[in-house]
């Protein structure tokens, strides 16, 4: 084993046992220097560091040779246009297969309908082999190279890619490396003490250790088991941040590092174009911390982006951060991860919602939208996830909110445990020692349509319309745009049963698509409102990118933003509240009074002033007087 040298030294030793090309070489030219000063910063105190770097660079030239040309041609066309994905075309759909398909086969035959709604980006829901029952909805991967059999294989997989980018459709999947499941073949091994794997995990003899890491360590998942560690049937403690089954990988060994580089560039060759990168803000431990968004963990984001450009240069990382909205930010960059999600406004999309109050997601917007140039959010209404309530309690204080007592309210009104309530949501790891706790369901069944409230179907239609002029990529859930509700039957799953996020991943609702053009159901209606939303957005450029200004509607249920094009601007109007809104003229007194309601076409006097009806919602291209 050798120590690094300097970076020069090392990279001239690599390439006389590399085999690359010259389109590899001027990429390692570029990406060597940064790549081997992390590696210094992380790994400089230990023998095998160069071994290690060598061998992913090693790996990396391997995985390029063996890049199919057409693929190679993606990495140029993405090249030529490295903005692509903030284009007001982009769309984006997330399902799981065999929820919404079956399996792969089912989703090749779903392609004509996705094209119908205008998809530019396929996110399917982990598919990966994992252990059969319980298994965090495929978040415990037991191979990065398998797939569930019950799904298909992984040559079943890259032929699908193959399909969708010949349709205009990216595909992304989640890169697990926090962890791996129990099952992993790492894993067993490292149980078993083969001396190459036993410094995979986190594995500790007694309770010392683990008892000292859980002094500033958070709990995650109370339900399962209280604390970061599991016991194995040795008497030793594993690290298992989440899931007990779930076990986390120990990057302070670079052969981690080496091994899960390996497995993402085997994804990226099978023409998976963006990776969500699954709880980012875990996966470095240090004693004494939380162990969460620790500076390493950017450097081994930036690590792997390096290892990606140089061996699959056109895929893209996107973040899964949920952690407070400075630290979302920190992690959205072109050296790290150029999509993320935005669960800031997501969270505060409800939260206005709820209180038919939208002051908390206006200072969102005008103070924590801006991100990097060569950077997107991904918006959404909902996830396969829970909604937790991730606004920053400074941000709160200054409207004279306590976030604490908010989150509380929150969670109470999404489960229907506060008078006059329209949601129907459940409670997910509700923790009674600490009172937090996170909230599941359908977009529908939050939104009041389950429930019958007369304005749940406008909030399902008015929290998609925010999503999708806001900029960056708009993500549906498969299912949202049919109503689908939330389904208890889960409950009778005990694999299943224990988890209440089941509750909003139901079957794909056949009926729904069935009923999507009849406007008599709220299926149709719902979907016939939401894709004429969708269709006008794909229609305006301003609505592109990320760029976005505030304005003050005047009112304190409306909720107003402005999106700049060219000669002229997209002003947002949406009205939270249960009673409709007037704007005056005064107020939009600063536009020319001719303007255009983008979603209808018809034209607007604003010298009249404006009325906005409950949970409605306005797109106006307006020029500047």
């Amino acid at each position: 084993m050798t120590a690094l040298s300097d970076a020069a030294t090392d990279l001239q030793l690599i390439r006389t046992a590399t085999v690359t090309d010259a389109s590899f070489d001027t990429r390692l030219d570029a990406q060597f220097p940064r790549l081997h000063g992390i590696f210094q910063e992380l790994y400089g105190d230990r023998a095998d560091a160069a071994e290690q770097l060598a061998a992913v660079v090693q790996e990396a030239a391997a995985s390029w040779r063996r890049r199919s040309l057409e693929l190679k041609a993606r990495d140029a066309q993405r090249a030529a246009d490295p903005d692509w994905f903030q284009s007001e075309s982009m769309l984006g759909g997330v399902c799981y297969v065999d929820r919404f398909a079956g399996d792969l086969d089912g989703v090749r035959a779903q392609i004509p309908y996705f094209q119908e709604l205008g998809l530019t980006y396929l996110h399917l829901m982990p598919l990966f082999d994992a252990p059969e029952g319980d298994n965090d909805g495929g978040y415990a991967v037991s191979s990065y190279r398998r797939v569930s059999p019950a799904l298909g294989s992984m040559e079943e997989l890259a032929a699908l890619a193959a399909d969708l980018r010949l349709a205009g459709i990216s595909l992304v999947l989640d890169f697990i490396f926090n962890h791996t499941s129990n099952e992993h073949e790492w894993a067993r091994k490292a149980v078993a003490g083969d001396p190459d794997f036993e410094d995979f995990y986190l594995i500790f003899p007694d309770r010392t250790m683990p008892d000292a890491y859980e002094q500033t360590v958070r709990e995650i998942f109370p339900d399962d088991h209280p604390g970061s560690f599991v016991q194995l049937d040795d008497g030793r403690w594993i690290w298992a941040t989440f899931y007990h089954f779930q076990w986390d990988l120990n990057y302070a060994n670079p052969a981690v590092f080496r091994a899960m580089a390996g497995e993402m560039i085997f994804l990226a060759n099978q023409g998976v174009e963006i990776l969500r990168m699954d709880a980012v803000a875990f996966i470095w431990k240090r004693l004494g911390t939380t162990c969460e968004s620790l500076p390493e963990a950017h450097l081994l984001l930036q690590a792997f982006n390096a290892v990606l450009d140089l061996a699959a240069p056109s895929m893209l990382f996107k973040s899964e951060a949920i952690v407070h909205p400075d630290e979302v930010v920190s992690y959205i960059s072109r050296d790290e991860c150029e999509l993320s999600y935005n669960p800031l406004q997501m969270a505060l999309t409800w939260e206005a919602l709820a209180t038919r109050d939208p002051r908390l997601l206006q200072q969102a917007l005008e103070r924590r939208h801006a991100l990097p140039a060569g950077t997107a959010w991904v918006n959404y209404v909902r996830s396969h996830d829970d909604i937790g309530w991730t606004f920053a309690d400074e941000d709160a204080a200054e409207l004279g909110i306590d976030g604490y007592a908010h989150r509380r309210f929150l969670n109470d009104f999404y489960v229907n445990r506060v008078e006059g309530s329209f949601s129907r949501g459940a409670t997910f790891q509700e923790n009674p020692r600490t009172g937090d706790a996170r909230v599941a369901g359908t977009t529908a069944s939050l939104a009041g349509v389950e429930a019958g409230d007369a304005g749940g179907e406008d909030r399902v239609v008015l929290a998609h319309a925010i999503a999708l002029s806001t900029g960056g990529i708009p993500l549906l859930y498969l299912g949202d745009e049919v109503g689908q509700l939330n389904d208890d039957g889960y409950l009778d799953d005990p694999h299943h049963a224990h988890d209440s996020r089941w509750v909003h991943r139901g079957e794909r609702p056949a009926e729904a698509y069935a009923a999507r053009h009849d406007e008599s159901t709220p299926a149709g209606r719902i979907h016939s409102r939401l894709t004429r939303v969708i269709a006008t957005r794909k229609a305006t450029p301003a609505l592109g990118g990320n760029r976005l200004i505030g304005f003050d509607a005047g009112h304190p249920t409306v909720l107003g933003y402005q999106r700049p094009g060219v000669g002229s601007v997209v002003l947002v109007l949406a009205n939270v509240g249960d009673d409709p809104a007037d704007i005056d003229a005064l107020t939009l007194s600063g536009f020319d009074a001719a303007a255009t309601d983008l979603v209808t076409a018809e034209p607007v006097d604003l010298a009249a002033g404006l009325t906005l009806p409950a949970h409605g919602f306005v797109w106006l291209e307006v020029g500047p007087r």
